[in-house]
């Protein structure tokens, strides 16, 4: 099993712990290397830091930058960066920025089904307001009775051609990579898996249009393990990972113990002939 989570949560985006909590959690499963990667935002950096250094775990600083890609919501996870970089803190604060204004439309349009009072509801939810989002919309629906759990809400409420789905432009996809490279970081392409499956996929050919793009805009690796994949498809982005010279990473993308596919850690091994995103750093501390 892989000791290494590269991909997660605390309530400073939209996970339910705190950033300490959340490395507490890791360590008690067995996590080795831990990077915290907040949705558009490194404000939980420096207490998962001190938590892991308490519990002896190996931090990396990350963050995971949503990104609009053709018609398409990607996520690009930064490893490695530099939590105090000019170029990134700007580029998510442009990010940040127009998450409030979409919070708002979401709300007047669930409003206008009958269900009223979510945008209080849903910054009950959200930590920090900044970073306000569907997840936080999601917990305050299941407190209201609407549905059984945040899965059931996203299905029924926040996806496109659903009420409550609002559409939105986040960073170019070579904008976020830019900002990650410029940074020191690794650019990951998050969960691919996720990209080719609900109710409007993007298809594999079009997956493979994303995989050339983005290592042609410098991007460096790719989700292999993570916790959204079925085992067939560690196999297959392996192989994409080798065909687009990319490296492999893993992670649970844990958000909270009810809403994750995956805990933290306990992640299974790599295919054969991975070359593990961490390489690069190792190489660079070399």
């Amino acid at each position: 099993m892989l000791e290494y989570d590269l991909h997660c949560h605390s309530n400073v985006s939209d996970g339910t712990l705190t950033p300490s909590a959340l490395v507490e959690r890791a360590a008690g499963r067995g996590v080795k290397v831990l990077a915290l990667t907040d949705h558009d935002e490194v404000d939980g950096l420096a207490e998962a830091a001190q938590a892991a250094a308490a519990h002896g775990i190996e931090f990396i600083n990350g963050v995971e930058i949503s990104v609009s890609w053709r018609s398409h919501t990607i996520h690009i996870v930064g490893l490695h960066i530099d939590p105090n970089h000019p170029g990134l803190l700007e580029g998510l604060r442009s990010i940040r920025s127009g998450r409030r204004h979409r919070a708002e439309l979401m709300a007047e349009s669930l409003a206008r089904c009958g269900i009223g009072g979510v945008l209080e509801g849903a910054y009950r939810y959200a930590a920090n307001p900044d970073i306000i989002g569907r997840t936080h919309f999601a917990r305050y629906l299941v407190e209201a009775g609407l549905c059984k759990d945040v899965r059931s809400v996203f299905s029924r409420y926040l996806v496109k051609g659903k009420p409550g789905y609002v559409p939105h432009e986040w960073a170019k996809l070579q904008d976020a990579i830019a900002w990650i490279r410029g940074s020191g970081g690794v650019a990951v392409l998050a969960h691919p898996g996720r990209y080719v499956a609900g109710r409007k996929p993007m298809g594999k050919t079009t997956l493979l249009e994303l995989l050339k793009e983005f290592a042609d805009l410098g991007g460096q690796g790719i989700e292999v393990v993570s916790g959204s994949h079925t085992p067939p498809q560690y196999a297959e982005f392996a192989r994409y990972a080798k065909e687009f010279g990319l490296l492999c990473s893993c992670g649970s993308d844990f958000h909270g113990p009810e809403e994750s596919y995956r805990d933290l850690g306990c992640l299974p091994d790599f295919p054969l002939e991975c070359r593990p995103v961490w390489s690069a750093w190792e190489v660079a501390v070399a």
